[in-house]
């Protein structure tokens, strides 16, 4: 076997229907597009989401919500997350640059603390934001609240 008699096998190839080629072929006169309407004029694309003239799905429902431009997302870290890392790191003051340090946060985003656990140590928090559940945990503990 080589190159010289390879060949496809017997009904995988036909040839490509020639339309518009007049009545003769079958296929003349509208060249299957059918009569008028917007699919048989050349040039035609059909638009997405367009349903044929019907009102459109994205039209017929309400929009709703709104998005502030200006949104400030803080990065949630918990009184319980704070505790770990107080006692693993043997910390009383603890500011952003430890909770990257130790991983809680990436530095991208603002930190806000939420009242999340139970908080025994007496500490120092640095942080963006508190909540204010937070914010009386961590001053009940005996610990300060610094925003900054």
């Amino acid at each position: 076997m080589d190159l010289s008699n390879l060949h496809p096998a017997v009904g995988s190839v036909r040839k490509n229907t020639r339309i518009g080629r007049g009545p003769g072929s079958g296929k003349g006169g509208t060249s299957t597009r059918g009569h008028k309407g917007a699919k048989s004029r050349s040039g035609y694309s059909r638009k997405i989401g367009f349903e044929g003239g019907q009102m459109p799905l994205q039209r017929r429902l309400p929009k709703f919500g709104f998005k502030p431009l200006n949104r400030v997302e803080y990065k949630a870290v918990n009184l319980s997350d704070l505790e770990t890392l107080a006692a693993e790191a043997n910390l009383t003051k603890i500011t952003v640059a430890e909770l990257i340090a130790s991983g809680i946060v990436n530095g991208k985003q603002p930190v806000k603390i939420l009242a999340g656990g139970q908080l025994t140590h007496k500490l120092e928090v640095e942080a963006n934001a508190f909540s204010a559940s937070a914010e009386k945990a961590i001053t009940e503990a005996g610990g300060t609240v610094t925003k900054i």
